[in-house]
């Protein structure tokens, strides 16, 4: 369906665009923006509590003598562990995030990823006071259960998302991961250094039970299920995704073809370099700021919570550029994928070199924000991919390209743990260096193999050939 016929169906729906709150799939938009805001505030918030768990405090002893000593007394290696342990539960339930969105339906199993993190969240101080081996097994369940959340993300889509609006919706409620980052770090530095780092897990906890209630109130699995749409929207969503129907738990994905597929490969390789960026900066930038340029904990977590804040703005601001150009057939799909993908690559290679050898306050942290901010409009290409591939998979995709991406959560902090056991200028340059070299890889394989196109092998082209034999 062309960008006429969308605009003449979009003109039947009755509410004006101001209104966003009448048009069903706006509101879908509104509650996943939250929900992602709370998947990110759940999953950073121990990035600047651990900060104040290991930093020295003043300490009275019953005989009168005064020291200071750590509440918990964990090397850089040991940080680096539990910091990453997220990532290795997060890793297991990639695929199954998928798979468990078309069976259950994606807004089912996205609330429950998030409901059940905020009461594992609200745990952690026990956890943490009981040994570092508990806080761990914790922090594995927690990524166990946020690692569906952006599988069934693409579910949603799949069921939401009308193709001219796909990279929009997709991006703003992206969004909300970095919203929700850079509202967590600096607050989180204020509670931990106000009340106690044990506060930042329980705020956090309880805002996120707050939206669970809220989503399973509001949303429905698809327009079909929702008896708050209008007839016109329903049909508008319907008739430019090509459907009649919601996507059903009889789906037959095709499991070879999408593993051995260039363009998942090549989708799954830039989540991977993105993701050992991200989440190098992600979990380490307090540390750095605080260890090798000297800022406080609460200078620290507001610093911290300024690259995100470019990344939101650029992700929201790109998915509507994105969506311009080719309804105005400027350029292609894949087009639009590789030169949002790649073009982000070089300008956070360029700034993860300038940052590496500056390492002083202003050209570090002025670079750092440029090269984080990037990453939104890197995601405006390959992260919504998997909608162009095949929707109906869009879910296990995403599982497949975010599972292989979630190996960067894991291994990322543990290089840069053991890297910058003495937390030198040397050695943080060369966590740069890695991150740079990486995007080099990226860049290059994702221009080469990446494709904005339906695929041979998706289940909408096999369905169309079985529409025409029969």
């Amino acid at each position: 369906m062309d960008a006429a016929e969308c605009d003449k169906l979009s003109d039947g729906i009755a509410s004006p665009l101001w209104m966003f709150w009448k048009r069903r799939r706006y509101m879908v938009v509104l509650m996943t923006f939250l929900g992602y805001f709370n998947v990110y505030s759940l999953r950073v918030n121990l990035s600047v509590a651990i900060v104040a768990m290991t930093e020295p405090r003043l300490i009275v002893l019953s005989n009168g003598t005064v020291s200071y000593q750590p509440e918990f007394d964990w090397s850089s290696s040991v940080q680096g562990y539990v910091l990453s342990s997220f990532f290795y539960g997060y890793l297991l339930t990639q695929v199954l995030g998928g798979y468990l969105s078309n069976r259950f339906g994606g807004t089912n199993v996205f609330g429950v990823g998030i409901g059940g993190t905020a009461l594992l969240t609200l745990l952690t101080p026990v956890a943490a006071t009981a040994g570092v081996g508990w806080l761990i097994v914790i922090r594995i369940l927690e990524g166990m259960l946020e690692g569906v959340t952006f599988p069934c993300g693409h579910a949603i889509w799949s069921c939401w998302a009308p193709p001219s609006e796909r990279s929009r919706m997709s991006t703003i409620a992206f969004t909300g991961a970095f919203a929700g980052t850079v509202a967590t770090m600096p607050l989180s530095g204020f509670i931990a250094d106000r009340w106690g780092w044990e506060w930042v897990f329980y705020f956090f906890g309880v805002v996120a039970c707050g939206w669970y209630i809220a989503w399973i109130a509001i949303i429905r699995r698809s327009p079909e299920d929702d008896y708050r749409i209008t007839h016109g929207e329903k049909k508008f969503i319907l008739q430019t995704l090509d459907t009649t129907e919601a996507a059903t738990d009889k789906v037959q994905h095709p499991w070879r073809e999408m593993f051995t597929s260039k363009a998942v490969i090549s989708m799954s390789i830039a989540s991977f370099t993105e993701d050992w960026g991200y989440y190098t900066l992600l979990t380490g930038l307090p540390t750095f700021l605080k260890t090798v340029l000297n800022f406080d904990l609460k200078q620290s977590g507001l610093l911290s919570a300024l690259p995100y804040l470019a990344m939101g703005i650029l992700l929201s601001s790109s998915g509507y550029v994105a969506d311009w150009l080719q309804i105005r057939n400027y350029l292609t799909t894949s087009q639009v994928r590789k030169y949002f993908t790649c073009g982000g690559f070089l300008v956070q290679l360029i700034c993860m070199l300038v940052g590496a050898l500056a390492l002083s306050p202003l050209p570090t942290i002025t670079c750092v924000t440029i090269a984080v901010g990037f990453g939104g409009v890197a995601w405006t290409g390959y992260l919504v991919n998997p909608l162009d591939l095949s929707p109906k998979s869009a879910g296990v995709l995403m599982g497949i390209s975010n599972g292989f991406a979630t190996f960067a959560g894991v291994i990322s902090p543990i290089v840069s743990g053991y890297i910058t056991t003495n937390n030198g200028e040397d050695e943080w340059r060369l966590v740069f260096y890695i991150a740079a070299g990486i995007y080099v890889v990226g860049t290059i394989v994702y221009w080469v193999w990446s494709s904005g196109e339906l695929q041979p092998w998706s289940i909408e082209v096999r369905e169309r050939k079985n529409k025409v034999t029969e």
